[in-house]
């Protein structure tokens, strides 16, 4: 059974969710606050989080990076009001894994939920290699060869993963959002989070090929 955990203010809003998760087969508890929220999260497990941002007592971010710090990996969906370019640049950065504005269509908030939920699987190799270093598709973390880890957000380890496992293939802007981000259709994504990759690994982690998109560089 696939348990979600709401973290959300709004009293009709959160009934009307747990009715839809119910619906498509989901577990729900839900937190009225981001105190609560913690609490929750950090003494059951979950496969899921979906999290309001403007939360009483914690911030909905604030509570995301609370969590992972405290090493909890569930993927997260924000679920706000605040939706500008930065608003969403900060949810994203902030470990989030999707972000969803509200109003919204709470037929694609469950197809978001179940790409999410997918990632979730475990890989059949836990391991594979970026150059010299080791990727951790579970942790998300990348080694290198003098031991120093760097952690990843679930975007920029989906996106690593896909060039890793295709090492020698070129992908377009395109495909690399039709693989990585199937929610969106703006192909400038790609190179959002390959800038956050080098950001992250340096210049040298994805090689651009001119007039083609990416592949996988070295470390």
């Amino acid at each position: 059974m696939t348990r979600v955990l709401l973290v959300e203010d709004d009293r009709e809003l959160g009934e009307l969710l747990i009715r839809a998760f119910g619906n498509a087969g989901y577990t729900t508890d839900l937190a009225r606050d981001g105190q609560a929220g913690l609490h929750r999260a950090l003494t059951r497990d979950y496969d899921v989080l979906v999290l309001d941002r403007n939360l009483p007592a914690i911030e909905g971010l604030d509570l995301l990076g609370r969590l992972r710090r405290s090493g909890v990996e569930a993927p997260a969906l924000i679920l706000t009001a605040l939706g500008t370019v930065a608003d969403r640049i900060a949810g994203l950065d902030g470990g989030a894994e999707d972000y969803v504005v509200k109003p919204f269509d709470i037929e694609e908030l469950l197809a978001r939920l179940r790409v999410l939920l997918r990632r979730r699987a475990v890989p059949a190799e836990p391991v594979v290699a970026v150059g010299a270093a080791e990727f951790d598709l579970i942790a998300r973390t990348v080694t290198a060869p003098d031991g120093g880890a760097t952690a990843l957000s679930g975007r920029e380890s989906d996106l690593l993963r896909l060039l890793a496992e295709h090492p020698d293939r070129v992908f377009s802007r395109r495909e690399i959002v039709a693989r990585v981000f199937p929610e969106s259709d703006a192909d400038t994504l790609a190179d959002t989070y390959v800038h956050y990759l080098r950001r992250k690994l340096g210049a040298a982690v994805v090689t651009t090929v001119r007039g083609a998109g990416y592949r996988l560089g070295r470390l």
